[in-house]
């Protein structure tokens, strides 16, 4: 069966695996149906994700169909649509037994670690098959695992409705932070440097904006926040001194998640979190959020329209790697349709 692999950093080709075998236990086969192209897997591609191991199959934002279940296996059925979920952990570290899976002391994330949805089909266990709603489509559906990656994110900053949250990067990141944030009643100001990406803010929900390409972050952070300064901000960007930025501008007793994977190192200096005594957290991947995000789909508290702007069919997966990481202001979420 076909998959598309990062044999080594820069270097991108399909390549043929061997049909899958029969579900044993509790595992469970699936046909891939779409996958969606994660910022992940492009520093997968590039070199700069600092937990891939080479050559690796990418895609960890899987959609499915369930076409074979092992003899063990009782809570899905063939034909089932399901997400799954990314994470393989031990259940026993310390990080497993307060109920953060992901970030288990020998975790494993499958595009990353381990195989992933860019191929043809999947063998996986029946417990990272999470199902799904009859009304989503697809490609759609593959957003759920980003806004999952949102609802922690939130979850981790501790977002209430008397915060006034800054989220630094209008990306896809971002966008996705944006509308999970837009929940909590907080007031929320998105910044970045491309305009047509905070206009899409303020379409979606954002209370203001700041393009730091024209103005000061915290000139523009005092005006809006009455000389405060944010009490939540979330790193979506991870540039080199993002992290630096944020502790500057942060109101005090206000709290910093950062997101990213940058390996940059930031010159910080501790006066700067003791002064204004700044909580500093960080957010990996998400910890059994996937429910969650699928009841707020359902129950209206999540939208999942318009947050896909490109889709392609797995013929030309390579095309659609090449315009994720384009940097192209139309570009938000690319999706391969592997039915196509």
């Amino acid at each position: 069966m076909k998959s598309l692999m990062a044999i080594e950093k820069g270097r991108l080709a399909f390549q043929e695996l061997p049909i899958l075998s029969e579900p044993q236990g509790t595992d469970v086969n699936i046909r891939i149906l779409a996958a969606g192209i994660c910022g992940s897997d492009l520093h997968i591609w590039h070199g700069t994700n600092p937990f891939a191991t080479y050559p690796r199959v990418l895609g960890h934002e899987i959609i499915g169909e369930i076409t074979g279940i092992g003899p063990d296996a009782k809570n899905l059925s063939v034909g089932d649509r399901v997400i799954v979920n990314q994470l393989r952990s031990c259940g026993q570290c310390y990080a497993c037994r307060i109920g953060r899976p992901n970030v288990c002391k020998s975790l494993n994330v499958v595009g990353v670690h381990l195989d992933g949805g860019f191929q043809e089909s999947m063998q996986l266990p029946e417990s990272s098959a999470i199902l799904l709603p009859d009304n989503l489509a697809a490609t759609d559906a593959v957003m759920i695992e980003p806004l999952s990656i949102a609802v922690q994110g939130c979850w981790r900053v501790g977002l209430t409705k008397d915060d006034t949250l800054l989220i630094l990067g209008a990306g896809a990141l971002g966008s996705s932070l944006l509308r999970v944030a837009r929940n909590s009643g907080a007031k929320i100001i998105m910044a970045d440097v491309a305009e047509e990406k905070l206009t899409l803010a303020l379409q979606n929900g954002a209370d203001h904006t700041i393009n730091t390409k024209n103005q000061d972050l915290q000139v523009g952070l005092e005006m809006v926040t009455d000389g405060y300064g944010p009490t939540a901000a979330i790193d979506a960007a991870c540039f080199h001194g993002s992290l630096q930025l944020l502790l500057k501008v942060i109101g005090n007793a206000g709290r910093i998640v950062t997101m990213g994977f940058s390996t940059d190192e930031d010159q910080l200096s501790p006066v700067q979190i003791t002064g204004k005594e700044i909580d500093i957290r960080g957010s990996r991947l998400q910890s059994n959020k996937f429910p969650e995000v699928i009841e707020m789909v359902r129950n209206g508290k999540l939208s999942l329209d318009g947050m896909v702007s490109h889709v392609f069919p797995f013929s030309k997966a390579i095309e659609a790697m090449e315009l994720a990481a384009s940097g192209r202001s139309d570009v938000q979420k690319v999706v391969l349709d592997m039915t196509l």
